[in-house]
């Protein structure tokens, strides 16, 4: 089940989605239980912003049918806190892993977010610099500052992102791509235009929960953050269309995610054209079921 991905060599197709998977905090939980047990074979990280970020006020979730809405607000140390003091954490852990396995660590692919192309360039260069690092995933999914717009809305906007992302690094670059625009396979050239050597989709959805009313009372928005993003079961088959047109309009890899809970679902988006699946709000649920997925997917390799 190896898989070769810009240049890496992975142990298996399955990876995790950005933020739905904090592998520090499952370390003192898990102890050596992870090292033994980790379950992907490239771990990203949770969006790192160029400055610390508190996150939205609570209520951050909201439960619908079928799903989870999130407004947790990208909470970070910032940059600097992220190369002081997570990716040495991150880094010790993946090493542990790799001597466990008798086999090379799983690489670390750590996702940036800004809402402009000179932010973006100041994460780039500071992530270029550090050999822990394999590969940057670019989070376009933030308004721009000028515009408004999710700055992966726009392809001629993407575009220049990614181009200038390109410039200033060798490593791999992978583009997040947004959901929430009316032609995502166009977006996906634009980052292939660019430079990009992956892309990934789908992020969360665009979405809002309204609080039960009170008697006598209005009802009223739930999240603190007014919005959020669906995710799980509910985005799947959205997740499926969107991969597959974008597999039939670029070269380069896709990741795809979406809704994966069980081998079958990720059968589903290896078919559809992605080279790699991650899997988010499930972990929620089971921190281990991304190698469960892993391990049954080999196994039907093998038949």
């Amino acid at each position: 089940m190896s898989v070769q991905f810009c240049g890496l060599r992975l142990a298996h197709p399955v990876i995790n989605g950005s933020g739905t998977f904090d592998a520090i905090a499952a370390r003192r939980v898990f102890g050596q239980e992870l090292i033994r047990r980790f379950p992907f074979s490239a771990y990203v990280s949770k969006t790192i912003t160029l400055d610390p970020r508190q996150g939205n006020p609570p209520p951050r979730l909201w439960e619908p049918a079928g799903g989870l809405i999130n407004s947790i607000g990208l909470p970070n140390k910032g940059l600097a806190g992220y190369l002081a003091h997570d990716l040495p954490e991150l880094s010790r852990l993946t090493i542990a892993v790799g001597q466990h396995l008798n086999a090379d660590p799983p690489p670390l692919i750590t996702n940036v977010m800004a809402s402009s192309a000179d932010e973006f360039a100041a994460l780039i260069d500071a992530c270029h610099e550090r050999g822990e690092i394999a590969a940057i995933e670019l989070n376009v999914s933030c308004p721009n500052v000028k515009t408004g717009l999710d700055i992966g809305a726009d392809p001629h906007a993407l575009e220049q992102v990614v181009r200038r992302a390109r410039e200033r690094t060798a490593k791999p670059l992978i583009v997040k791509l947004t959901p929430n625009t009316a032609d995502v396979p166009s977006c996906a050239q634009a980052s292939q235009d660019g430079g990009a050597d992956a892309v990934s989709l789908i992020n969360t959805l665009r979405a809002m929960a309204i609080a039960p009313a009170r008697s006598g009372l209005a009802p009223e928005l739930w999240l603190g953050g007014r919005t959020g993003g669906l995710s799980g079961p509910a985005i799947r088959a959205v997740a499926l269309a969107q991969v597959a047109a974008v597999a039939e309009r670029v070269s380069i890899p896709v990741v795809g995610m979406g809704g994966v809970q069980c081998a079958r679902h990720a059968r589903e988006l290896l078919d559809a054209g992605a080279t790699l699946v991650a899997v988010g709000t499930e972990s929620f649920r089971d921190p281990a079921i991304g190698g469960a997925i892993a391990r049954e997917l080999g196994l039907q390799s093998s038949t």
